[in-house]
């Protein structure tokens, strides 16, 4: 994990799960990789112990990673894959709309969008 500033707009343990899913869907945590200790990033970090079992309990209800007794956490298989599909379906259903809505009230075309050599690409 990378130096990390927690925002106040969510729980913190909800921000750690959200970077331990981004760094799956970047590929840097594959399936069958460990997870590093709660112990280690609650003292890197400075968080309690708790906030950090939180964030990986969440991940384990939704099966993104699976407890091995004695071993730690570790991403199950078909991790990503689940996660890119459910991130597609979030993404096309609340976030996409607004983009669109945004579009269309600035009257911006497909051109406009699409060229990044164009009139709005960088120089």
């Amino acid at each position: 994990m990378t130096s990390v500033e927690w925002s106040d707009g969510a729980p913190i343990y909800r921000q750690l799960k959200e970077r331990v899913v981004a760094m799956m869907l970047d590929g840097l945590l594959k399936p069958g990789d460990a997870l590093p200790s709660v112990r280690q990033v609650a003292a890197e970090y400075q968080l309690n112990p708790i906030t950090v079992s939180r964030a990986y309990q969440e991940l384990v209800d939704e099966s993104l990673v699976e407890k091995r007794r004695g071993l730690g956490m570790y991403v199950t298989e078909g991790a990503t894959k689940r996660l890119r599909s459910s991130e597609r379906e979030r993404f096309l259903n609340e976030e996409w709309p607004q983009i669109l809505e945004r579009i269309q009230r600035l009257g911006l075309n497909t051109e406009e969008l699409l060229d990044p050599n164009g009139k709005w690409g960088p120089k």
